[in-house]
């Protein structure tokens, strides 16, 4: 047990940088001697939840059967040790940019002309409303509102209206994967839609990028009030964890991110990072964003 024990406390020390307070178990002991034991102990004391504790575990042990020993020093971050392939999926999505640069999530048509005609080269929108026509309207709207401009438009759960109004792409949640069929994943693929899926972990990570979707959206990153989180906000070192892996995708940090957090999150290598309040809540909304955009192209790309 000591031994064990011992190797399971180099992983946590090592490896500090990874741990959340939230979800630790701090009195995880590794059943046995095997890298995937100790590593699946010393991720539940570092915080992960239990599904991305096993992700851990299964590329740890992956990793040490691959390099014929188990290096506590040496966390995974091999696309292979998690089952990743190292080229897109044969029945991927259509792709997108890798580096899709400020990302800006808006509330309505109106705002995604304004960001589009200030020349951001992504935006969403994320109109809330419980009325079908209301929602079919403001697609189309946002639709014309970014013809002529460079400016890809994402939409956000209404992947039919998104169809129907020739958007460039949709974003789903993890909760749409819990209820779409296959016929209808199909359906968005056919359709030549771009789709980007939102990710809070490993576990999610490995189950979004099965789909072959156009990016992955990896957050909260930092703390943000925007909305409630089921999950607490990653973190630095995290981000960086997940872009490693991920590094052949293209990635968003999304989640309290503004003009301090940008030096950190561009040197994680993902290559855009969402925005909410950082634009829509600015006194100029247009000079904040173009000054974003310019903060983060003046940032060295580390893919």
């Amino acid at each position: 047990m000591t031994d064990r024990t011992e190797l399971m406390q180099q992983i946590v020390a090592r490896h500090a940088a990874l741990g959340l307070d939230s979800n630790a178990d701090p009195q995880a002991l590794p059943a046995d001697a095997s890298p995937y034991a100790v590593s699946y102990a010393a991720a539940r004391q570092l915080g992960f939840i239990p599904t991305d504790a096993e992700v851990v575990a299964k590329a740890w042990q992956r990793q040490s059967d691959r390099t014929g020993h188990f290096n506590p020093n040496a966390w995974p971050c091999e696309p292979a040790d998690f089952g990743v392939p190292a080229g897109p999926r044969p029945d991927a999505f259509a792709p997108c940019p890798q580096r899709l640069g400020l990302y800006a999530v808006l509330p309505s048509a109106e705002w995604v002309g304004r960001m589009a005609r200030s020349g951001l080269p992504t935006v969403q929108l994320r109109f809330k409303s419980q009325d079908a026509a209301a929602v079919r309207a403001e697609i189309r709207a946002a639709v014309e509102a970014v013809r002529g401009t460079a400016s890809l438009l994402f939409i956000n759960d209404h992947w039919r209206e998104a169809i129907a109004a020739g958007a460039y792409g949709v974003h789903l949640g993890q909760e749409d994967l819990d209820t779409l069929k296959s016929d209808e994943l199909a359906e968005i693929r056919h359709a030549g839609l771009r789709l980007g899926l939102s990710t809070h972990g490993y576990a999610e990570m490995l189950r979004a990028d099965a789909v072959g979707p156009s990016y992955l959206a990896l957050g909260a990153v930092f703390p943000t009030t925007l909305k409630a989180m089921v999950t607490p906000p990653q973190g630095q070192a995290r981000l960086h964890a997940y872009a490693r892996l991920m590094r052949q995708r293209s990635l968003v940090a999304i989640g309290g991110i503004g003009a301090e957090q940008l030096p950190k999150v561009a040197a994680s290598g993902v290559g855009s990072f969402a925005v909410v309040r950082a634009i829509t809540g600015a006194a100029a909304p247009e000079a904040a964003a173009t000054a974003l955009q310019q903060a983060w192209d003046a940032l060295p790309a580390k893919i």
